[in-house]
């Protein structure tokens, strides 16, 4: 490998070693050792977070705008090396690796061109009515303000866009609060990568280092540091529901409790509606079988439930899927742990009432291979464990019998992050039925489409109802996620000359 970590931790632009190391687990190639992170480090990130917050809170949209641009700029100049130790660590190919750092920076520079606008600050002014009776109105102005230093946990799926500079730091950068990010243990040499790249950028655009920092590894004890830090004013994670759930505690039970933005899981429902599955079942099975493959089934957008009603159209979707699943070799996945639990879930789902295996395979190791299972929905409705996320490539497909158990099914869904409708022309009243339980269910619907594949924009919604997320008016993917570390300040009466800038010039 051409690059060799340098294996600290980035506190306040300053590289920080400690004693006790650990090693990475890389899918291919060289191990390498990297500090262990402390509760100590953690609050040392804290304390220079809070004293960079007052003076980057005051800077300017376009001073915060260039900075994510040098972000991406300093990402992108580094971008060989990322790629070669990501696939190394991951087992990404570097197709992969190469697409999701464009997603990345490009993530940095669309949210350098939102701020710039200055829309996502909602400022609203009401002027003063002196003369009003029987009272006056005084002069009021209401803008969307940082709330402080952010905790941001990397995320095992997304080594690059949900990582070190991913959604939740540029929104908060962008937002014009400091970062401390834990980084992941599966990917400790592109974690330490990319916030090079940041730690330069900030560097460069003469901020205080004070606004990022990085720790690295470290027992659980670390992130609870991090979570219950008094300095940290809000949480953003993606992970499992487990760690989220317990970390989203002890949010909740500080003497300040604060917000806590958790993107913890869903298995993304996909209902496949009768005039679809006649016209088309084959293609939908095949394409379906595609989006449950892609990447190995490790992505928050796994469409891992597909409804159908029972029948021969039925049948002709099942075969088509379960061809095209066969066809897919196994594959490693981002960690032992991961294949392990994989393989935990698929004995699970196996074991289940009424289940039946469609297509199981022999897969070892840090490998994955595609499950295939139906059920009834009468089965289905009556055990709650078939409806928990098996993340890796692994569908279960429910039959029910008319479109009122469709209906019955969908409406017995927890929250999730997405919900696809199969649909033609006909079947557009099922669909109309169907949307409202969609819409109180997700946070994304979808139509003839498959869910895995998040575009990042404006109008882009990632969160939904517990579990699928612990906030559910929020997203961790678009220019509204921003929103997460804002909160609204009025000003009565102020003059011009202590008002925010950005006020002036929004």
């Amino acid at each position: 490998m051409s690059y060799t970590p340098h294996g600290h931790h980035l506190i306040a632009g300053e590289k920080i070693g400690t004693e006790t190391k650990f090693s990475s687990a890389p899918a291919t190639g060289q191990a390498f050792e990297f500090s262990t992170g402390t509760p100590e480090l953690v609050a040392q990130a804290c304390v220079a977070a809070q004293k960079a917050f007052a003076g980057f809170s005051a800077t300017s949209r376009e001073e915060r705008a260039v900075l994510l641009e040098t972000i991406a700029d300093e990402i992108d100049a580094r971008g060989d090396a990322i790629t070669e130790v990501g696939s190394a660590e991951t087992g990404l190919p570097e197709g992969r690796l190469v697409g999701e750092r464009g997603r990345t920076t490009g993530q940095l520079r669309l949210f350098a061109t939102h701020i710039r606008k200055g829309d996502y600050l909602d400022c609203r002014h009401d002027k003063a009515l002196p003369d009003r009776q029987p009272l006056a109105r005084p002069d009021l102005r209401m803008m969307q303000r940082p709330i402080g230093p952010i905790a941001v946990f990397g995320a095992s799926n997304f080594p690059l866009a949900f990582s070190v500079a991913g959604g939740d730091t540029a929104a908060a950068l962008a937002a014009g609060c400091p970062v401390v990010v834990k980084g992941h243990g599966a990917h400790p040499g592109t974690g330490e990568l990319v916030a090079d790249a940041i730690t330069a950028a900030v560097k460069a655009c003469n901020m205080d280092a004070g606004i990022f920092s990085l720790v690295q590894g470290g027992t659980r004890a670390v992130g609870e540091a991090l979570v219950t830090d008094p300095r940290i004013k809000a949480v953003g994670f993606t992970g499992s529901l487990g760690g989220g759930r317990a970390l989203y505690n002890l949010c909740a039970a500080r003497p300040e409790p604060i917000p806590f933005f958790g993107e913890l899981g869903s298995v993304n429902p996909m209902f496949v509606l009768p005039e679809a599955t006649s016209a088309r079942g084959a293609d939908i099975g095949t394409g379906w079988a595609g989006s449950l493959t892609m990447g190995v089934g490790q992505f928050c957008t796994n469409p891992g439930i597909a409804v159908v009603i029972d029948g021969p159209e039925a049948d002709r979707f099942v075969e088509a899927a379960t061809q095209g699943l066969g066809a897919v070799a196994a594959q490693p996945m981002l960690t032992d742990g991961m294949a392990d639990a994989y393989r935990d879930g698929a004995r699970r789902v196996g074991e289940g009432v009424g289940v039946k295996a469609l297509l199981t395979t022999a897969c070892e190791g840090r490998d994955g291979a595609p499950y295939l299972f139906e059920v009834s929905a009468a089965d289905w409705l009556a055990d709650e464990v078939l409806s928990e996320e098996v993340f890796g490539p692994l569908g279960l497909v429910v039959r029910v019998k008319d479109a009122a158990q469709m209906q019955e099914v969908a409406e017995s869904f927890k929250g999730q992050l997405t919900a696809t409708l199969q649909m033609d022309d006909g079947d557009t009243e099922l669909g109309r039925t169907l949307l409202p339980v969609l819409e109180r269910m997700a946070g994304r619907v979808l139509v003839n489409g498959f869910a895995t594949g998040v575009e990042v924009c404006d109008a882009m919604v990632h969160g939904g109802p517990y579990p699928a997320s612990t906030n559910f008016g929020a997203t961790s993917v678009g220019t509204l996620s921003i929103r997460r570390f804002l909160r609204p300040v009025c000003y009565q009466n102020l003059p011009e000359a202590l008002l925010p800038k950005d006020f002036l010039t929004a």
